[in-house]
């Protein structure tokens, strides 16, 4: 199947004659796990903002699932199936895990029926399975302060997952983790990728190796190649802009 999930159209976004996004063109199949790198200013957060609705391009424009997103607003953007996690965790920490994913999984998203309500055997099921995918059934029922960064990190992408969207876009899931939790993290996208549609931007080279099958990347806001890793990490034009200048 090589229906697409979500195309760009020459999209440009300018802020005070400053091309954030210039003429880009992209691409991404239902079912696919992209990864999409390059370096500070590229306009990666820019793109993400663009696909969920937060920034309206100047020209071009967004489609999902062969829609066009232009003049949606975010919350209806998210309703369409377009979940994002950002690079900070945002996660309730006052509630353990399974109350967390409780209330992201409510269809209702109302946090007092989701808490004092009876769940349904099926909600419950669910729950468990995914703190099971996500690696927290242990720490099921502890405050989620209590929580590593990383662990923080699953849970979170655990309630992007628990809302159902069609597409996650997972901002620079790894910054700031152990090599052991960012490992884990990996594994977890590799896992969803079998059943989701997956956009990851990160910048530590040796997890999009990890994870990645394809990948794109971006640069003065305008796809610079693609490929698999390997091709991308041998393109000349790639490490000039990008990998050579790592620190």
């Amino acid at each position: 199947m090589n229906a697409k999930i979500l195309e760009t159209e020459n999209v440009t976004v300018s802020f005070d004659g400053f091309k954030a996004l210039n003429q880009l063109n992209f691409s991404m199949d239902v079912g696919e796990l992209r990864v999409v790198i390059g370096p500070n200013g590229a306009g990666k957060t820019t793109f993400l903002d663009v696909i969920t609705g937060k920034v309206q391009p100047t020209i071009g424009r967004v489609l999902f699932k062969g829609k066009n997103l232009r003049s949606i607003p975010e919350h209806q953007i998210a309703r369409r199936g377009i979940g994002r996690k950002f690079q900070t965790p945002r996660v309730y920490l006052n509630l353990t895990p399974r109350e967390n994913l409780e209330i992201t999984s409510n269809r209702n998203k109302n946090v007092f029926s989701t808490l004092f309500g009876r769940a349904e055997s099926s909600e419950k099921n669910s729950i468990k399975g995914l703190l099971e995918t996500i690696g927290l059934t242990v720490k099921a029922d502890i405050p989620a302060a209590l929580l590593s960064h990383g662990e923080k990190q699953r849970l979170e992408i655990g309630m992007l997952v628990a809302q159902s969207p069609d597409l996650l876009l997972v901002d620079e899931p790894v910054a700031g983790l152990t090599d052991e939790e960012t490992y884990n993290i990996g594994e977890l996208l590799l896992t969803l990728a079998q059943n989701h549609s997956i956009l990851v931007i990160e910048h530590d080279m040796e997890f999009v190796r990890q994870i990645a099958r394809r990948v794109t990347v971006l640069h003065e806001g305008s796809v610079l190649c693609e490929g698999n890793f390997e091709e991308v990490q041998n393109d000349p034009k790639v490490i000039e802009v990008y990998l050579g200048h790592q620190e």
